[in-house]
């Protein structure tokens, strides 16, 4: 059967209904958001304020300076804020969340008091009183007893900073952040507003060549009694530096409103207040330019205060996280699961200032979407469960951002891989955004060009040379692996035949027999590098032969290996989601399957902080009668990696995949094979949980999951809209088009 056709029919009473039902609830969704958790052990989420999918969003910068015992430059960190940490020198006002290498992180806002001080290591605070919570943050900064609170619309910043009696500052630095780029531009356009530049760039120190601007504007509330522009400047040797004097010191400009450029550069806005007072600072971000950043700032916060930002971001927030409401659970279960699916719904987010505009990739041109054009695509991450989870919660969002991959595809050549703010970072292997595709598009999401889709995938997947989505495609097609000669050749080797997977169901849902045919094939070569005595996939040589000496656990915890990305041969052994039940039959059955799952647990090779191994908790419901381990894995897993406390994560969130993880895993569901329109079923960890469908692409206004509990034992039965099913995964179509799916425990 063709692809059937999206609905476009509108729920006129969903705002009513949706917020009935929120006020049922002593307290709201967006209530039990804490961002703080993912702030240690490596998780690198942010506590500051952002919008869904927000471009401006708010940290704050807490480790710069030896004072840290987590410092930015001594060791790989890429997070502006780390729990752990107790020096702050400043609030930046454009982050990512949960990526693994540093970028962003920059325009940094700083109030002080008494005389201007310019080097951050000097003007840098302890801090206390901590306030994180949605769309909003405070902190008290100790050495000036000034108290700093942050809000944020979708592209603007939103400080408010309450001062003492006595000369205050806000200070403006541009040469402090988390990138290691450098130069950036600055123009003092009154005594009221600051516009100018920084550039960015060089993620996982790729594509350096590609660095790129963000623009801002600075609006301030008050007009400063006194302003200037600091820059440092380098230190020159030789007979000249004597005529220089400034060599190698910081120069200050008083009230200059000429444009300055360099390397660390900064302004500074004074005050001389005979009371407390305070001051709001609007900043406007835009990658297009510094009229496009004001044009975002004016029409966004034009005439609105801190509050009336702060409640507006809030509702925004509590309607989508309210897109799931769930009944039951304690309240630390409340708030690890939302604060999970608030942390999906940071990333990717939103390129196009107000008026539609926004860079196209490569930079040369300006382009322009009545849509939203979508950025930062850790496909590599995210194809697993946050963007599946997108297309059955936020179906529009899903489909602007396949729209935005199409753009990029027009751009570029190329469907995106790791794309970040309109540059192109190749990083990871692997080609995702396939999947993402296949994926979205048979579950319904079909609002877009499906055979541009289709041919932007079979590029990606057939052209050999010049390829910079697959590389050795050659060889793969060839031999149906990737040998040794290319880094990570067993993992790419799957992740590539995943992709092909995807390729084959699109292929057979648009009637092209001899792609579905073809794509298939490839899709289960990786059983050319099973070794079967040890039950493991394992890499070969350019002549075909096993490569010696191989140690199945040599790649754990991040350490370079021979074959493997991110992981070994154990955290690889089931990375075959869409051919499980191959799999199964080439071990040997059943019993060694499970046996062989099992012992990756038992050793502790199971990985729960990265993504290859990440669905193996769900793959005993492959094995009739094992159901159970899932069920109680899972559950173990939940209760012993994710908490309500700084440490909350496992590791990086990778964009939200960690916390999509959560999700499905606390609803009782999970996409066992990205591509594939199927859920595995678990034991939900609440009684009651709605998802309210988008009417624009499903026919039911709601899917309820309900837990029964007799006993907090295995589950007895699974019946959806009252019929009992006679396995543990079910097809996304029955899911959406039911009522309820009943959980029944003995």
């Amino acid at each position: 059967m063709f692809l059937r056709k999206k609905r476009i029919t509108q729920t006129a009473c969903f705002f009513s209904m949706l917020f009935f039902s929120i006020n049922t609830f002593a307290q709201q969704p967006a209530d039990f958001v804490n961002p703080l958790i993912g702030t240690s052990n490596y998780g690198a989420t942010f506590p500051g304020p952002i919008a869904p999918r927000g471009m401006a969003s708010i940290s704050p910068f807490n480790v710069a300076g030896s004072q840290n015992p987590l410092e930015k430059d001594s060791q790989w960190l890429s997070n502006p804020y780390v729990n752990e940490n107790t020096f702050l020198t400043g609030f930046s006002q454009v982050n990512l969340s949960g990526v693994g290498c540093p970028d962003l992180g920059v325009i940094m806002l700083m109030p002080t008091t008494g005389a201007v001080e310019t080097n951050h290591l000097k003007y840098g605070s302890t801090y206390s009183k901590e306030v994180a919570k949605t769309a909003y943050y405070s902190v008290n900064l100790d050495k000036y007893n000034v108290k700093g609170e942050f809000t944020a619309s979708k592209r603007v910043g939103v400080s408010k900073f309450t001062f003492p009696k006595g000369q205050s500052n806000i200070l403006l630095n541009l040469g402090l952040g988390l990138t290691n780029e450098e130069g950036a531009m600055v123009k003092v356009v009154s005594s009221t507003e600051i516009e100018g530049m920084r550039s960015v760039g060089s993620f996982c120190y790729n594509s350096p060549e590609d660095a790129y601007p963000v623009y801002f504007v600075a609006k301030f509330s008050k007009p400063a009694d006194h302003f200037g522009v600091w820059k440092n400047t380098t230190k020159y040797k030789g007979v000249e530096a004597q005529w220089m004097g400034y060599n190698g010191k910081t120069r200050i400009m008083k009230n200059t409103v000429k444009t300055v450029v360099g390397d660390s550069i900064g302004t500074y806005f004074s005050y001389n207040f005979d009371k407390t007072e305070t001051v709001e600072v609007k900043i406007g971000i835009s990658y297009v330019s510094v009229a496009n950043a004001r044009e975002n700032l004016e029409k966004e916060t034009a005439y609105k205060s801190f509050d009336d930002v702060y409640k507006e971001t809030f509702n925004d927030w509590n309607e989508e996280l309210s897109k799931i409401l769930v009944e039951g659970g304690s309240y630390q279960d409340k708030v690890i699961f939302y604060s999970a699916l608030y942390h999906t719904l940071i990333h990717p987010n939103t390129l196009n200032d107000i008026n539609g505009e926004y860079p196209k990739i490569k930079r040369t041109k300006v382009g322009r979407t009545n849509d939203t054009r979508y950025t930062v695509f850790s496909l590599w991450d995210t194809y697993r469960n946050m963007h599946p989870l997108t297309s059955l919660v936020y179906p529009k969002q899903q489909s602007d951002m396949i729209k935005s991959m199409l753009q990029m595809y027009d751009e570029n050549g190329w469907l995106p891989k790791w794309e970040l703010n309109s540059t192109e970072t190749f990083t990871m292997v692997g080609d995702p955004a396939s999947i993402v595709i296949a994926d979205a598009c048979l579950k319904g999401i079909q609002d877009f060009d499906i055979y541009k889709a289709y041919h932007a995938m079979l590029k990606g997947a057939d052209q050999i040379e010049e390829n910079p989505l697959r590389p050795g495609l050659k060889e793969y097609i060839q031999k149906g692996y990737l040998s040794t000669n290319y880094h990570g050749s067993v993992s790419t080797t799957e992740e590539y035949n995943v992709s092909d997977y995807a390729i084959a169901l699109m292929a057979k849902a648009l009637g092209e027999k001899e792609d579905y045919k073809r794509f298939y094939k490839r899709s289960l070569s990786y059983q050319k590098l099973y070794d079967k005595d040890l039950k493991l996939l394992r890499p070969r040589t350019p002549d075909g032969k096993w490569y010696e000496p191989f140690d199945p656990n040599a790649g754990a915890n991040f350490q370079e290996n021979v074959g493997f990305i991110e992981g070994n041969a154990w955290q690889y052994a089931f990375m075959v989601p869409h051919d499980i039940r191959g799999l199964i039959k080439l071990m040997g059955g059943d019993k060694v399957f499970s046996e062989q799952l099992q012992k990756v647990f038992d050793i502790k090779q199971f990985d729960m902080a990265n993504e290859p191994d990440i669905a193996y908790p769900y793959l005993f419901n492959y094995v009739k009668g094992e159901e159970w381990k899932s069920q109680e894995m899972v559950k173990k897993l939940v209760r012993e990696y994710f908490k309500n406390e700084p440490k909350g994560l496992p590791g990086n969130d990778d964009t939200g995949t960690m916390s999509a993880w959560l999700v499905y895993s606390m609803m009782g569901i999970y996409p066992i094979s990205p591509g594939d329109p199927i859920y595995t079923i678990t034991t939900p960890m609440f009684d009651k949980v709605t998802i309210k469908l988008d009417s624009r692409y499903y026919k039911k206004d709601n899917i309820v999951i309900e837990r029964v509990m007799n006993t907090d034992g295995k589950i007895k039965e699974i019946q959806l809209n009252g019929k009992t099913l006679n396995s543990f995964f079910m097809n996304h179509d029955d899911f959406v088009n039911g009522t309820t799916l009943k959980v029944i425990q003995e």
